[in-house]
């Protein structure tokens, strides 16, 4: 396989590790250098296709085939107008025949097939569904904002956690220290033997990290609805059970000999 290069300095990244490869809408690759060349004047033609290209729409290239980088960035300006929802549509069929009629624009973009009348069928459908196209932005936007405020509270109580968990180990040095220090002093100080201090030393460091290893019960962060953070919620129907009612059987004793006496019998003969 070719190593990746710039295909009109003819640089490698081989040669130069630190190589920054660019890709603009029309696919083909460019070195930095050559593009801040090229395009000094913030507009210029490619090398490659002849296409207009403006020096701000170049991007560093992801992948190794700058080709997908052109369909993944293709794909982000098709999705933007054509951003219906499974439940913008009354049946299955029609959002599946949506998703193919997506593919197919953004595959005629990318290999340059029929542009002109992919362009205008792109046109005229953002002219027909402007209400939907606009609503469904505004939907998207408003769960990227519930998102972005549910990753600030997950971060936040990381902070918190991380915060605690460092005051936590700053307490146990300190603790660690002054029992340290009451010994030393118990030794210097008192009477007693050494070997008895040391026991009671030791018991006491026991009775500590004891102390200190009890579990918090931490305190839940919930969101604005009062669900708790990673509690999981099931919102799928309650299945019914049909079964068969209950049905009254009269119970059958198999005694095996006699009969057993009627209780008006039994109450007759005491």
């Amino acid at each position: 396989m070719d190593d990746l290069g710039c295909p009109r300095c003819k640089t490698t990244k081989y040669r130069n590790p630190s190589l920054k490869l660019m890709v603009n809408v029309c696919g083909h690759t460019l070195c930095e250098s050559c593009v801040e060349l090229l395009f000094v004047r913030g507009a210029g033609n490619c090398p490659e296709c002849d296409t207009p290209l403006r020096k701000s729409n170049f991007r560093v290239q992801l992948f190794e085939d700058p080709a997908v980088d052109k369909e993944v960035e293709i794909r982000k300006k098709v999705l933007k107008i054509y951003n219906k929802r499974e439940e913008d549509f009354p049946s299955l069929r029609e959002y599946n025949d949506f998703l193919e009629e997506v593919e197919e624009i953004v595959f005629n973009l990318t290999n340059n097939v029929d542009l002109e009348n992919t362009k205008k069928k792109m046109e005229l459908y953002q002219k027909d569904n402007k209400e939907v196209i606009q609503k469904n932005k505004l939907k998207l936007t408003r769960e990227q904002e519930e998102l972005e405020e549910a990753l600030e509270v997950e971060r936040q109580e990381n902070e918190q956690r991380r915060l605690l968990i460092q005051k936590e180990e700053q307490l146990q040095q300190m603790l660690k220290r002054k029992n340290k220090q009451a010994l030393l002093d118990d030794l210097e100080s008192s009477s007693l033997p050494a070997s008895l201090l040391l026991a009671q030393h030791k018991d006491r460091s026991t009775q500590l990290e004891m102390e200190l290893e009890k579990p918090k019960p931490a305190k839940p962060v919930t969101f604005s609805t009062g669900i708790k953070m990673g509690q999981h919620i099931s919102l799928a129907p309650v299945q019914t059970l049909e079964e068969t009612l209950y049905e009254y059987q009269p119970l059958q004793v198999e005694t095996h000999g006699p009969q057993v006496p009627e209780l008006e019998m039994l109450g007759r003969l005491g």
